[in-house]
């Protein structure tokens, strides 16, 4: 069963502040390290012009759950939460359509 995760993010004025080369080179090596294990993803989406709480949304995808907290644990170990560039306004696990595979269970039960 493949979970999805949604971390909402908050930009933080010190991140702001940086160029926009600054912010790409932060932002490679620190999500180089974190995404270390395979065994998880991560899409990134630009939020600000739609929310008042989050700036951005991880979107990270795993069959792995243990990967994922270890990836997160590497993540919050970089400059990008822990400067912090990023605060973590929330984080959503979830399971794509998780009713079904509920479902399929009973049904076989």
């Amino acid at each position: 069963m493949i979970w999805t995760i949604f971390v909402h993010l908050r930009a933080t004025p010190g991140w702001l502040r940086l160029a926009p080369a600054e912010r790409d080179a932060i932002a490679a090596e620190s999500l180089a390290r974190a995404l270390a294990d395979e065994r998880v993803t991560m899409r990134f989406y630009d939020a600000e012009a739609f929310s008042g709480g989050a700036s951005d949304i991880a979107v990270f995808e795993t069959s792995d759950m243990l990967a994922y907290y270890f990836t997160m644990e590497r993540l919050r170990n970089t400059p990008l939460i822990s400067a912090p560039y990023f605060d973590v306004v929330s984080i959503t696990p979830a399971l794509e359509n998780g009713f079904r595979a509920f479902q399929q269970a009973e049904a076989g039960a």
